[in-house]
């Protein structure tokens, strides 16, 4: 796939000016060919990751409006959803309204606010996944320390303020960036054009990658400690004879926690790619974000296969699905032997 990108002027941006030098190919017509290579592969992403996440949305919210009872788990993977779908939405109109209004004057402004609520749905993704692998290695690890038991209990029973808190340093996360750079630029800066050409400044680039970092971190503290209890918990196990317990659980947990530490190292590697060719060589790759939006599909599929309630729901929604295509297709059938009866009579 050819790269697109909108390259800045780094002189011109640091002298003040707006001009913005827009490169793609030569002629127009090839401009909008590359376009239509990114935005085909983001309309097929896009199609299965709104129906993977409103499918766990719509399960986990009517358990909670019928009363049901709802896990901080499924609190957590209900908020990823909606970070996931908006993240998704936002990327493709984005490339969608640069397809289509290329030519207008007035294009980048809601470019901008498109890749603000594309980063600040990334970088929620990015805080609710490491929460989430917190809360497994709390729940499943055989840990006993005071430290480790209070952790438990705490985030079990505040996982709401967690996912708020989560939100809340996502937004900060998005919005740092152009706050420090209007800060700086003073009153004549302060224009649409000038934000969009933040990517000379040092200061923006340290923040999108402490705020990376660290929530990575966690991520692999978290997931290596779980799978490093599981292991020891196998081995213990099999050396003590103890064969009566059902091994399966163990490795469907770990074959878990590895799925997801290698989604959560595949993501934050593109991520820091696109955050570094972009403050680095003021570019903005669309194709890596469209390529990133297979990702969380992928680990939402997992989480269905691995929650037994969205599992079994999503059984039932399969079944009724081929039902219904078999029972139309034998309606069919069924109607085409009857009007070949008719006609040899």
């Amino acid at each position: 796939m050819k790269t697109l990108s909108k390259t800045y002027d780094r002189n011109s941006a640091l002298s003040g000016s707006h001009s913005i030098d827009e490169t793609a190919d030569p002629t127009e017509g090839d401009t909008m060919v590359l376009y239509l290579d990114i935005l085909v592969p983001a309309l097929i992403a896009l199609i299965p990751g709104l129906v993977i996440n409103s499918f766990i949305i719509v399960i986990n919210v009517t358990d909670w409006l019928n009363g049901r009872s709802v896990t901080p788990v499924d609190h957590i993977i209900t908020s990823l959803g909606i970070s996931r779908m908006c993240a998704q939405c936002a990327v493709t109109l984005s490339i969608i309204v640069s397809t289509i209004f290329q030519n207008n004057l007035h294009v980048d402004v809601t470019v901008f606010i498109m890749d603000t609520l594309y980063s600040f749905s990334v970088y929620s993704n990015i805080w609710l996944t490491c929460l989430l692998s917190i809360v497994f290695c709390l729940k499943i690890s055989n840990l006993r320390t005071r430290l480790f038991l209070y952790l438990r209990r705490m985030i079990d029973q505040r996982t709401v303020h967690f996912i708020v808190g989560s939100v809340l340093l996502s937004a900060i996360n998005c919005l740092l960036p152009t706050i420090i750079h209007v800060t700086k630029g003073g009153t004549y800066n302060t224009t649409m054009d000038n934000l969009l050409l933040d990517c000379t400044s040092s200061d923006s680039l340290y923040i999108h990658i402490i705020s990376s970092i660290i929530p990575m971190l966690f991520c692999s503290i978290s997931s290596v400690l779980l799978f490093t209890s599981l292991y020891h918990h196998i081995t213990k196990m099999k050396m003590s004879g103890n064969l009566s317990i059902n091994l399966k659980t163990y490795h469907s947990a770990m074959t878990f926690v590895s799925i997801t530490f290698i989604y959560n190292s595949k993501y934050f590697t593109g991520h820091m790619v696109s955050v570094f060719m972009y403050y680095l060589y003021c570019e903005y790759v669309l194709w890596l974000d469209t390529v990133l939006g297979f990702l969380p599909i992928l680990h939402s599929s997992n989480l269905i296969y691995r929650t037994a309630k969205l599992r079994s729901h999503m059984s039932k929604v399969l079944k009724n699905v081929i039902d219904f295509f078999f029972q139309r297709k034998m309606t069919e059938t069924r109607e085409d032997i009857e009007m070949i009866t008719l006609g040899c009579n």
